[in-house]
């Protein structure tokens, strides 16, 4: 890492979490620990400081030793909302954003986002599996931040349809699409424990 760049994280956990009886999805647990934790564990060693973007369990959440943001608004706005509350208060020039609920995600992933980032001096790096974009994995410059206030404002929410307006180079991860196993349902849940029993 650059260590002229200062670097953000932020860990979504923001959304209601309908299809998982609304539980809180960063508190429940994967394979004995809170999904939160495997956000962490990935992200901390590649940024200055972490954000946890939470609007509810704030409490809980504060018990993981960092930072806990909410959104501006309180109409759970989607993923925008807390990658906007993340830039608002981190004093950096690159944020990297995850969500909390994919628990297969690795330092050296990040890192990869990062790397690509700045080797291409783009405003934004996202994900990409070989099919499609993962538009919640991303390495950005806060320098976006009016664009996404005027996007919100315009009643706009969907990620990709942002990130489009900003020329994102793609981040090859075709060679492990499986990292990005997130979990929407208990069911899921139980799946992706199943099947990363021995990992």
């Amino acid at each position: 890492m650059n260590s002229q760049t200062k670097v953000a994280g932020v860990i979504l956990a923001g959304g209601r979490a309908r299809r998982m009886n609304n539980q809180d999805k960063g508190l429940v647990s994967f394979k004995g620990r809170p999904m939160l934790s495997y956000a962490l564990a990935a992200l901390v060693p590649v940024v200055d400081c972490v954000f946890i973007n939470a609007n509810r369990n704030i409490d809980q959440y504060r018990q993981f030793g960092w930072p806990v943001i909410s959104d501006q608004t309180d109409s759970f706005d989607g993923p925008l909302a807390g990658i906007l509350s993340a830039m608002i208060h981190a004093d950096v020039d690159v944020l990297v954003v995850m969500p909390c609920d994919s628990p297969l995600i690795k330092t050296q992933h990040l890192q990869k986002l990062l790397l690509t980032r700045a080797e291409n001096n783009a405003d934004v790096a996202v994900a990409f599996d070989g099919a499609r974009q993962h538009p919640v994995f991303l390495a950005l410059k806060t320098t976006l931040q009016a664009s996404l206030q005027d996007y919100l404002a315009a009643g706009q929410r969907k990620v990709a349809d942002w990130l489009a307006q900003h020329n994102p180079v793609l981040v090859d991860f075709s060679n492990e699409p499986e990292i990005f196993s997130n979990i929407n349902t208990m069911v899921e849940l139980s799946l992706l424990e199943e099947t990363n029993r021995f990992s």
